[in-house]
């Protein structure tokens, strides 16, 4: 490839051989080939000659292919692009001309900012990300300072770009499309130099660039490249490649670089976009809910450690996290990116809220946990773990107990039982054996999965953990047993009998896991040729007894819970019957009363038995009246007129003294005297 040619046609044709082997080839084969030195050089080489010494539009076209070719290389395992010093020289190339040198390669290197000009520089963006995989590559890009020039490529453009005369530049469209390649390209390569992206306050870049995003002056973005997708007359593709960046740094989890963003106001800033972006009236597409999302995980990176930080997210994130928390998951299975959105908001409310009293009041008292309920009977059962994870969660503030006992759904379903219908879901997802009741069935093996008795006859290393231990975080039924464990198991309101047959089960899950985990232990003893000694295998067979023991009491218990059941459907049921025997004979009474009524006003002779009849019992029902003599008057007194008034030397009322006629009242008449005074006679009788 480096010989002389007088035609100018070997390079070109030797690079049209490597395509057609790469495109209909064995690409591996073909790559493992030319990554020897030999090969590495020759390319090297070739593309530094194209590179200085190529003027014409398919010089420019060959050097971009041998530039592919390249990039196809560093792709294979071993490269040694930088053991032939290739990387290298191509770094100077990379920070050119955003970065001022004085290398003697790129002094007398003149671009002409076309459009293969261009694509050669995103290629060699695009290098930067397959070469990252190697420290050694690493440390190259920190003695070129790429960090830097990346970070200078991602600068919003001025409002009024001042270009000076003489001088070419990226035209607007060119500079949009190396912007989100190099935002494309510190998403990947910022995490693995944290200490460079921080020594160029990389923080600060983003944020100015996140505030020029959202802020309102004339930009309209072109749309034209592959990173510019969904981004055509607005700034939404250079915010989420920005949030990308953000996103990769804070998930990285050092802690300088999320101190120094939250130092900068990052998460009320972050909160403001996040509402702005929901008050928009532009339909939500993939790129807008993939940036709503983006903010929600990056918000969780930085509260989740730090109680300060949650408090920071304050009530203003958790209006955020409720406004997103009510719209549900209708929109779960759109393909757009809801589903994304709804698990980074409950990851939101389990990293921002829980954990700080004060934020976790406020998300109480807006109702946060109806609607996590809410979401719980309405999400599919991905959503279900991470649901329950955050309830047990919240069930540490004493606060969350009242609220869960008193949801309610459309239905009028309690929590309580929601989560026991979650537990027999579960277990017949599992294959667990019960009967049509929900009892269980198998005493030695009360809540084993079908999926753990197939690997019964396995045993497993010291340091795998088992069937039985991984069991618990693989499914829903350890964090059902640890909300009811925070509830309590008595007075839950709104259970059925087949309720309670479930709850006595999940209340003794801890004591069947232990149990299953000896069985388990004693069983791999036994594949493995180990006998213990006597007094372990005394113990573990009454280990393995009492679990049985347990599963043995638990069956009475639900049978007892059964046949009590019964007695009442049995209770209500002959109640039942006897309102409708008192029903019937109602109707019989009313019949028998309207026949009487009809023969009444039918048949004369059968009125005039009635009338005789019933005029018979009035006379019958009067009171017959005494005779006249047989009154017998006591005589009475009463009191009649003041006879006479005397005045004593008594002071006030005392100094009265009053004289009163009193009369008898007889048969006959009354007379009445009183200290000699005669009343005049009067005759009375009594009535």
């Amino acid at each position: 490839m480096n010989e002389p040619d007088p035609s100018g046609q070997v390079l070109f044709r030797s690079s049209e051989i490597l395509w057609n082997l790469l495109e209909r080839g064995s690409k591996d084969e073909v790559t493992t080939q030319l990554s020897n030195m030999e090969c590495v050089v020759s390319l090297k080489e070739a593309f530094f000659h194209q590179l200085m010494n190529g003027f014409r539009h398919s010089d420019l076209q060959l050097r971009n292919d041998l530039l592919v070719i390249t990039t196809l290389i560093a792709e294979s395992p071993n490269p040694l692009l930088i053991e032939s010093l290739f990387a290298k020289q191509l770094m100077v190339f990379i920070t050119f001309p955003e970065l001022k040198t004085q290398n003697p390669l790129v002094r007398n290197l003149k671009l002409s900012y076309n459009n293969e000009d261009l694509e050669m520089k995103k290629l060699l963006l695009n290098l930067l990300v397959l070469m990252s995989q190697d420290f050694a590559a690493l440390q190259l890009y920190k003695e070129e300072q790429v960090m830097l020039a990346l970070l200078t490529l991602v600068k919003p453009p001025a409002a009024s770009p001042e270009r000076r005369s003489g001088l070419r530049h990226w035209s607007s469209v060119q500079q949009e499309e190396l912007q989100l390649q190099a935002l494309a390209t510190l998403a990947t390569i910022a995490p693995l130099m944290l200490e460079d992206y921080m020594s160029c306050q990389g923080n600060a870049c983003l944020l100015l660039l996140l505030d020029w995003c959202v802020g309102q002056d004339a930009y309209f973005g072109q749309g034209h490249s592959f990173h510019g997708t969904g981004g055509r007359g607005s700034k939404k593709a250079q915010m989420r490649h920005c949030i990308r960046v953000l996103r990769s740094v804070t998930s990285s989890g050092e802690e300088s670089v999320n101190q120094d963003l939250c130092d900068q106001g990052t998460i009320n800033q972050l909160l403001g976009i996040l509402m702005q972006m929901e008050v928009s009236p532009d339909e939500e597409d993939v790129v807008t809910l993939e940036i709503k999302s983006d903010i929600q995980l990056i918000l969780s990176a930085l509260c989740e450690t730090d109680m300060h930080r949650q408090e920071l997210f304050g009530s203003e994130g958790v209006e955020m996290v409720v406004h997103f928390l009510k719209k549900g998951s209708d929109k779960f299975y759109s393909g757009l990116g809801h589903n994304r959105l709804i698990l980074s908001t409950v990851n939101c409310v389990w990293s921002c809220i829980v954990g700080c009293y004060t934020t976790e009041d406020y998300f109480l008292a807006r109702e946060g946990v109806f609607l996590l309920l809410d979401l719980l009977i309405s999400s599919p059962r991905c959503v279900h773990s991470i649901v329950l994870a955050t309830l047990l969660e919240l069930c540490d503030n004493p606060n969350t107990l009242s609220h869960i006992l008193s949801w309610r759904d459309d239905v009028g379903q309690t929590a309580p039982r929601l989560l026991l219908q979650l537990w027999r879901q579960e277990e017949e997802d599992l294959g667990v054996s019960r009967n049509h009741h929900g009892g269980i069935t198998d005493l030695q093996r009360p809540i084993l999965s079908h999926y753990q008795q197939e690997d019964s006859q396995l045993s497993f290393p010291a340091k795998v953990p088992s069937a039985a231990v991984l069991e618990i975080s693989e499914n829903l039924r350890s964090k059902i047993y640890s909300i009811f464990c925070k509830l309590g198991f008595q007075d839950l309101p709104g259970l059925s009998t087949k309720d309670y047959v479930t709850l006595s089960i999940v209340r003794r899950y801890l004591d069947f896991k232990v149990g299953e985990v000896w069985d388990e232990i004693s069983r791999e003893l036994s594949l493995d040729g180990v006998r213990p000694i006597s007094p372990d295998e005394e113990t573990l067979n009454t280990i393995c007894k009492i679990a049985e023991d347990t599963a043995r009491m638990v069956i009475a218990e639900q049978n007892s819970i059964l046949d009590q059941q019964e007695k009442e459907n049995i209770s209500e049921e002959e109640l039942m019957y006897t309102e409708i025997k008192s029903h019937w004979k109602q109707r019989e009474l009313t019949a028998k009363s309207w026949d009487n009524y009809v023969s009444k006003t039918s048949n004369y002779k059968i009125l005039k038995e009635v009338k005789a009849q019933r005029k018979k019992h009035i006379e019958s029902s009067r009171p017959k009246p005494k005779h006249e003599d047989a009154a017998v008057h006591s005589s009475e007194h009463f009191i009649g007129r003041v006879v006479a008034v005397e005045s004593t030397d008594a002071q006030g009322p005392a100094g009265v003294k009053l004289t009163l006629a009193r009369a008898p009242i007889n048969a006959a008449g009354c007379r009445g005297a009183s200290h000699g005074v005669s009343l005049p006679s009067c005759r009375c009788s009594r009535r």
